[in-house]
């Protein structure tokens, strides 16, 4: 793969990030590699710039990352992130990395792997399904109660088979990148990131049996609210929508998988998941 031009998609909110962003354009400049950036959270400018780039690289942590990820999820550029974050499980280098990572990445020293990703659809009660809500997720996608703590009464259904009835602090489905978050914090597995499979958890479930289950990517994961004091659904913990009892979240496979970068050299994901357990909080 030629790479002609890189696009940067950073977080304006880290302190180190416009720095970074100094820096990536200064090695390109130098190089007479195209280039522009634009902050990750800018969708629709991302959207526009992304169809004559070649690579995406995003600044900053898991947050920046999994904002970028909602561009190409519209338009197929594949991601490499560069961490200015607390763990960055998604990233492939580190800050002080950046410019080695360049050079890697402008003379074609990588190859491209697929992630599953998510899309859900939210199904008001008694509204007709031209009003459905449709979103994509990267990591996850949250069912889970409101501020108070209030459990909710989820009814959940794999295809046309009635899985359970759980009473809990709500329900996590995630994909094979997602499964190292909210998903295995509620005692969900880790699964190969280039899986291609759902994880459905409940999150503090009340005597329940089922903690949680693995589904293949053709199902289709329905979550419908039978009680709640107040409920929400989240999306990769970055966007959330209040729901009402009655209505029904349907979670698939995204069709189109998204791409990321894996340059020459870069830790196998096993060896950079003990690395990074390493830097969490004991």
């Amino acid at each position: 793969m030629t790479v002609k031009r890189l696009g940067f998609a950073y977080n304006p909110t880290i302190e180190d990030a416009p720095e970074l962003r100094e820096r990536a354009a200064g090695w390109c400049r130098m190089r007479g590699v195209d280039h522009w950036a634009a902050p990750a959270g800018e969708t629709a400018t991302l959207v526009a710039q992304l169809p004559d780039t070649d690579v995406l690289i995003v600044l900053g942590g898991d947050g920046t990352f999994l904002r970028a990820a909602r561009a190409v999820a519209e338009v197929d550029v594949p991601l490499l992130g560069i961490n200015l974050g607390k763990v960055g499980f998604l990233s492939k280098a580190e800050a002080e990395e950046l410019e080695p990572m360049l050079e890697r990445i402008t003379r074609g020293s990588f190859t491209v792997r697929e992630r599953m990703g998510l899309t859900g659809e939210i199904l008001a009660a008694g509204l007709p399904a031209a009003t459905r809500t449709t979103f994509m997720a990267l990591n996850d996608i949250v069912v889970a109660r409101g501020s108070l703590a209030r459990v909710v009464r989820l009814d959940v259904t794999i295809d046309s088979s009635h899985l359970a009835t759980f009473v809990a602090d709500g329900l996590v489905v995630s994909s094979p990148t997602g499964s190292t978050g909210y998903s295995f914090s509620a005692g969900g597995p880790i699964l190969d990131p280039q899986s291609r499979n759902l994880v459905v958890t409940p999150i503090a479930g009340y005597l329940s049996a089922i903690r949680s289950i693995v589904v293949s990517p053709s199902q289709v994961v329905r979550v419908r609210v039978l009680d709640a004091h107040e409920a929400l659904i989240s999306i990769d913990g970055r966007e959330d929508h209040r729901i009402e009892v009655g209505d029904v979240v349907e979670v698939r496979a995204l069709d189109r998988p998204i791409r990321f970068v894996e340059p020459e050299g870069a830790m196998p994901f096993w060896d950079l998941l003990r690395t990074k357990v390493q830097l969490l909080p004991s």
